[in-house]
């Protein structure tokens, strides 16, 4: 009987352990890409992109971090939200009130395709269904002279949503629908 009790314990204190180890490791990574916000009021609609920024740190981001032409969250941990309270154009095309994943397919020298999916609620691109899109365009990256860390979203009240990694950005505009 003292046995079982004594397994039990031990079983009880490995499993502690092994919860506190995976917690700091989560916290560690999440720690490493800190979540963050963009958010602008475009005439009477709230536009928001909510999103994890990972830094450089010297590596090699373009064909490496980040593949080319496969599906990338377009940040780290969870898929990036683009949140819009009313309806909206983007680049040409009526996109309804709601939460979207934002999902792009970085290229090596050529366009980058951003997607727009109904399933904002997700980890990482692992489980991105092309069936839920609601949106695909085309952007050019530029390349800028400044390192930029962070990724970082920006949103003016004119609409122009603009991203920063690395050496590159692109940026695209969000509008009021009529």
């Amino acid at each position: 009987m003292k046995t079982n009790n004594f397994i039990s314990a031990c079983l009880l204190m490995l499993s502690a352990t092994l919860f506190i180890c995976l917690s700091g490791q989560l916290y560690a990574q999440q720690q490493l890409s800190p979540g963050d916000s963009a958010t602008a009021i475009i005439g009477k609609t709230e536009v928001k992109i909510k999103y994890f920024s990972p830094a450089v740190r010297d590596r090699q981001i373009w064909g490496n971090v980040v593949e080319y032409d496969k599906v990338w969250r377009t940040g780290a941990n969870n898929a990036t939200i683009l949140e819009v309270s009313r309806p909206v154009k983007i680049e040409g095309k009526t996109v309804p009130a709601g939460k979207y994943a934002l999902f792009t397919i970085p290229r090596s020298g050529g366009t980058w395709t951003v997607i727009l999916n109904k399933t904002w609620d997700q980890w990482g691109a692992y489980n991105y269904d092309e069936n839920q899109d609601v949106h695909r365009f085309e952007v050019k990256p530029k390349k800028e002279i400044e390192l930029s860390e962070n990724l970082k979203f920006y949103v003016n009240n004119r609409g122009n949503v603009k991203f920063e990694w690395e050496y590159l950005s692109f940026d695209f505009d969000v509008k009021p629908s009529r």
